[in-house]
């Protein structure tokens, strides 16, 4: 039996993308380019686990804000403003299948440099990503944004949130994006990665979400 992609080379290995058997140099060279992997696909997981991450130095250092700097303390010190942030994400991607991390990257880039103009200029626009299904990362953000803002009103009598903070919590998740991700069309690593912080069966339950917005 020939590939069902390629029908010239010998099948070997069946594909939960085209559900049907194509050969392993279709497989490394079409999986989330061509070919929509799901998760569980035990080739995708073996070259997960092989792949090295991409080094910072290769990517495009625009999309990395540069100008952001994050020190190690903010880490600590925000650290349940980072878990809202990404419990977001997650939260956006499990209710849109089809999102893949470039999606997730780009309501990220479309967020922080809305914030970079608020805190160079204190000026407020409206913040518009290039596709519907982003954009809807982007209102999910901006929710639990809001929430964290509104339990700390509750608990400290004022929101202690700055612009630079939350700026450089969605420039922090952006970089880490930018690393996780295969860089590929249909890559869904940092997707995956956001699912394993935040397993269904607790994100369902609500439990995650009132954890991560509480100061």
């Amino acid at each position: 039996m020939s590939c069902a992609l390629c029908e010239t080379r010998k099948e070997k290995r069946f594909c939960l993308a085209v559900h049907g058997r194509i050969c392993p140099q279709c497989c490394g060279e079409q999986r989330e380019v061509s070919l929509d992997c799901p998760s569980e696909c035990v080739y995708l997981r073996q070259a997960r686990e092989h792949e090295r991450p991409r080094p910072m130095n290769e990517l495009d250092r625009k999309a990395l804000f540069p100008s952001v700097n994050i020190e190690d303390a903010f880490l600590y010190q925000q650290e349940n403003l980072l878990l809202g942030l990404s419990f977001a994400l997650a939260k956006s991607a499990r209710a849109d299948r089809s999102l893949m991390d470039q999606d997730l990257i780009a309501a990220l880039t479309t967020l922080g440099t809305a914030y970079q103009t608020l805190t160079q200029s204190g000026l407020h626009y409206e913040t518009s990503a290039p596709r519907p299904a982003q954009q809807a990362v982007v209102e999910e953000v901006k929710k639990i944004l809001e929430e964290f803002r509104q339990v700390e009103q509750q608990h400290q009598g004022h929101s202690s949130l700055r612009d630079s903070d939350v700026l450089k919590g969605i420039v922090f998740l952006t970089r880490m994006a930018h690393g996780r991700t295969s860089g590929r069309p249909k890559s869904r690593a940092f997707v995956d990665f956001l699912f394993q912080q935040f397993p269904e069966k607790t994100a369902a339950a609500g439990e995650a979400g009132s954890r991560i917005i509480v100061p």
